[in-house]
């Protein structure tokens, strides 16, 4: 049974996940940096003075994701959905409407918040939940909707600002997807909500990820990438500086990223149904490595193409790789609770990645030496889950 099959039987499901992550993209970073420029000016702030702003909301979004994600694991989807699709509507109306700036950034939370916090979480959620012969094809098909995202709204948001205003471009977005939304919400095959919400004042039963050995054993492979991209991505320009290449040929690299993700995660799911999340968790780093090493040693314009599409091909496939392995390991019925944690530590470490990264630049590393931290990192990060991977709860057993 493949992908069309897939399709064909369970394309309801799929189309509300597909949804959720495509509508992702108004809160992640690549979105709201298209604007970043007319929302300093809206809000009255200078570059520095929103960049700062940008990292404490997404911190204070991060502990909101840790606290209010694992409630997928007892409300019933599409209310789940509903209340989120409210919360982010209302932060997109604050942020391009409100007249004070401490408005606008509460709806700059907000919209980080259920954004890449909660409708990623949702679209994971429902895919590695709903799904258990196929969990590695649906998450893989899923996750294209970021990518979606990422590759065709900014040309189409570079080219509708020739005719419409930055806020005229948000709404008509939101109108765009509500034609969408509206027919699913009221029509759409949804599931029931996996379990009970726990009694006031009773303590709150399944795991805890943060109290156990396990998760941390395993959160340095599966944040690597996350963390390590977001340097690569900030620091672009002294990457390029530093590596002989251009800026010209790191914008080129970036469209190969892009194409290099869609086969990382249609394989990716693949593999993961055939061979098992365990084995792939093993290997799936492997074209990243050989990246850092290819970058490390030639530098150059194939160091700086080696980067993002090894980066691609396996952050294409960490998705489907990383949910289905918390499934095996703490089982699809909590996999809201320990899917929020992850995300929330990915949160926390991509905002204070760059500023360590930021400091070692400043006291005079070049990024060669960055690039063999990250490999280090790296192999440090693997050697650390093989405990892990090797449990009997992992192998199934």
């Amino acid at each position: 049974m493949g992908y069309r099959t897939l399709l064909r039987d369970h394309r309801g499901l799929l189309g509300i996940a597909f949804l959720a992550m495509f509508t992702s993209s108004l809160g992640q970073s690549f979105f709201i940096g298209l604007f970043q420029a007319p929302i300093s000016t809206h809000l009255g702030l200078s570059a520095g003075q929103f960049g700062t702003a940008y990292a404490a909301v997404t911190l204070v979004a991060g502990f909101a994701v840790l606290r209010l994600g694992p409630s997928i694991d007892w409300v019933a989807p599409r209310r789940f959905a509903l209340v989120v699709l409210a919360a982010l509507l209302a932060g997109i109306l604050l942020l391009t409407a409100a007249p004070w700036w401490g408005l606008g950034l509460l709806g700059l939370g907000l919209v980080r918040f259920c954004g890449q916090g909660m409708m990623t979480h949702l679209g994971n959620t429902l895919a590695g939940r709903e799904f258990v012969t196929l969990r590695g094809r649906a998450l893989g098909l899923v996750s294209t909707g970021i990518m979606l995202g990422e590759t065709a709204l900014p040309p189409l948001m570079a080219a509708l600002l020739v005719w419409l205003g930055w806020r005229e471009l948000w709404w008509l977005l939101v109108a765009f997807l509500a034609l969408f939304w509206v027919p699913l919400l009221l029509r759409g095959p949804w599931p029931k909500a996996p379990g009970k919400r726990p009694a006031r004042g009773q303590r709150r039963e399944g795991p805890r990820p943060f109290r156990e050995a396990r998760f941390w054993q395993l959160l340095p492979l599966l944040m690597i990438l996350p963390v390590t991209m977001t340097g690569l991505f900030i620091y672009q320009a002294r990457m390029t500086e530093d590596l002989g290449s251009s800026l010209t040929v790191y914008a080129l690299a970036l469209t190969g990223m892009g194409l290099a993700k869609l086969p990382g995660a249609l394989l990716g799911g693949r593999w993961v149904d055939r061979l098992g999340p365990v084995r792939l968790a093993r290997l799936y780093l492997l074209p990243y490595a050989l990246a850092l090493v290819v970058a490390i040693i030639a530098g150059g314009h194939a160091g700086v193409w080696a980067l993002m599409v090894g980066g691609g091909l396996a952050m294409g496939a960490q998705e489907s790789i990383a949910t289905s392995l918390l499934v095996r390991l703490w089982g699809a019925e909590h996999l809201g609770t320990v899917r929020a944690t992850l995300s929330a530590a990915m949160v926390f470490s991509t905002g204070i990645a760059p500023a360590l990264l930021g400091i070692a630049l400043d006291l005079g590393a070049s990024f060669f030496h960055v690039l063999a931290g990250m490999l280090a990192m790296l192999v440090i990060g693997w050697a650390l889950a093989q405990g892990v991977l090797a449990s009997p709860e992992a192998r199934g057993a």
